[in-house]
């Protein structure tokens, strides 16, 4: 059961410089000061950004591995009528970062969630790209392993809309190379330390970012923006509903195609999970 406000306090997700200091607003040193207690993601990053603007609010950690434990004493506050701040190490909150669980117990709770918007890396990657920024999807981190990293992108490979993907330096090569491989050798940009003193900004093809960056691997933290299918291929006949992807099924079982054959050829086209493939090929073949 979730406890209970006997007053409502207000919890502010307050977004913090991507690396320059001084893109922070007013507003959100004015909450910074007034809130009777910071979340911070890292402590030590935060008290950075707190000593330069002079505030002496003593952050609390907040972060992935005790986020669940924290939530009880952070609902307690909350429900004593105090406001609280939550900031990540940088950025927006909750965009690859902790704070989910958080923002879902406290309004569950009845309490009030108010954004303190502010810098994204998102946003700054993709508006520094040059690439369409009307629809976008954010993948956030994506998986390691090479088998759900694949399960993912393929679901992209007809969708127009452009992607921004964070990685870690040392998997950038490898990423814009899976990338290559799945979507095809689409425009791309590859931003790193964005705002920051070393900030670079590369565009190109995926096959050209990827050699570049095998050659010399890059530090800090990166933000990729990949373009979206272009407009034949996201009008494409094989686009994966459910009425065209089962006729296709039907097609390939007709023609003496095996369900594993069936799987593997609609997967490698850029439709549903071979594992959902294979499901339907043997149904098919079943009705047949």
């Amino acid at each position: 059961m979730p406890l209970q406000c006997s007053f409502v306090g207000t919890l502010y997700v307050v977004a913090t410089p991507i690396g320059n200091l001084e893109d922070v607003t007013l507003r959100a040193l004015r909450i910074l000061r007034e809130a009777s207690l910071v979340l911070a993601e890292d402590t030590r990053r935060t008290r950075i950004l707190l000593d330069r603007h002079a505030i002496a609010a003593r952050p609390v950690s907040l972060h992935a591995h005790n986020e669940a434990a924290r939530c009880a004493s952070v609902l307690a506050a909350l429900a004593a009528g105090q406001s609280v701040a939550l900031v990540s190490d940088a950025g927006t909150p909750l965009v690859s970062d902790p704070g989910e669980r958080l923002v879902a117990a406290a309004l569950e709770a009845g309490h009030e969630v108010v954004p303190i918007p502010g810098p994204s890396a998102v946003l700054a990657a993709l508006a520094a790209s040059g690439l369409p920024a009307t629809a976008f999807t954010m993948l956030g981190f994506l998986p390691r392993r090479g088998k759900a990293r694949e399960a993912l992108l393929r679901r992209f490979v007809r969708a127009p809309e452009t992607l921004v993907v964070f990685e870690a330096p040392g998997r950038v090569a490898a990423t814009l190379a899976a990338l290559s491989e799945i979507l095809g050798d689409r425009r791309a940009c590859v931003a790193r330390e964005l705002t920051k003193l070393h900030e670079e900004i590369v565009r190109g093809g995926l096959r050209e970012l990827a050699a570049r960056y095998s050659a010399a691997q890059p530090r800090g933290e990166v933000t990729l923006v990949v373009a979206g299918a272009k407009e034949d291929a996201a009008s494409d006949p094989l686009e994966p509903d459910a009425v065209s992807i089962d006729d296709e099924i039907r097609s390939l079982v007709a023609a003496g195609r095996s369900p594993r054959e069936v799987a593997a050829a609609l997967a490698r086209a850029g439709g549903l999970p071979r594992r959902e493939l294979y499901a339907r090929a043997l149904r098919a073949r079943e009705g047949a």
